[in-house]
């Protein structure tokens, strides 16, 4: 393992390697995984006026970016952590974002079940989209939640100080709400309407 080092030397050709976690882990889990969960509000979405198929085909699309993006932004990190001679996922930050990718890759996978329904033959659809919702809202938010322990890092607080910093921290709370109330409204409210 010590010739890894040596041999890929990544450290030598880019500088700041460190940076790109949390600009591909922000990326990930503030942009695209919210903007994936947006395309379905009637509210927000760009694209309202497209068929129920598109929005699937370009929430899957985004989805499979945003897990990209993240297992990109856990392997630099862990890479950066190597080189640098630290232990790896000792923090809370650490272990909620381990957890929060591990569950993303899960999230994803139970998303297959939605696009090929036929393989799951004891579920109806309606029950599958139900737990898949419901279940990627847990994903979501615990992605705001390891976004926002990482912004009580050493490294991010000493960046970012001031008003800007509880600016910072006010977008993953917005967002989550607005997510949790989009899955409520969507699934979880007309449910319990129905007798």
């Amino acid at each position: 393992m010590a010739g890894l080092k040596g041999l890929i030397g990544l450290s030598h050709f880019i500088p700041g390697l460190f940076s790109w976690h949390p600009l591909l882990m922000s990326l990930a889990f503030s942009f695209l995984m919210t903007e994936a969960l947006l395309v379905f509000s009637p509210e927000t979405s760009l694209l309202r006026s497209f068929s129920r198929k598109v929005k699937v085909r370009f929430h899957w699309v985004l989805q499979l970016l945003c897990l990209l993006c993240a297992l990109l932004g856990l392997g630099i990190i862990s890479y950066n952590k190597y080189l640098n001679g630290k232990s790896h996922f000792v923090t809370w930050h650490g272990l909620t974002g381990l957890l929060t990718v591990l569950y993303a890759s899960m999230q994803c996978m139970g998303g297959l079940a939605l696009l090929y329904p036929k393989l799951m033959k004891n579920w109806t659809l309606a029950k599958l989209k139900l737990y898949h919702a419901t279940s990627g809202l847990v994903c979501y938010l615990l992605g705001c939640a390891s976004l926002m322990l990482g912004m009580c890092s050493l490294w991010f607080t000493t960046l970012v100080t001031g008003i800007f910093w509880y600016l910072a921290v006010l977008c993953p709370i917005l967002t989550s709400l607005v997510i949790m109330n989009q899955v409520s409204n969507a699934y979880l409210y007309r449910k319990r309407m129905k007798p």
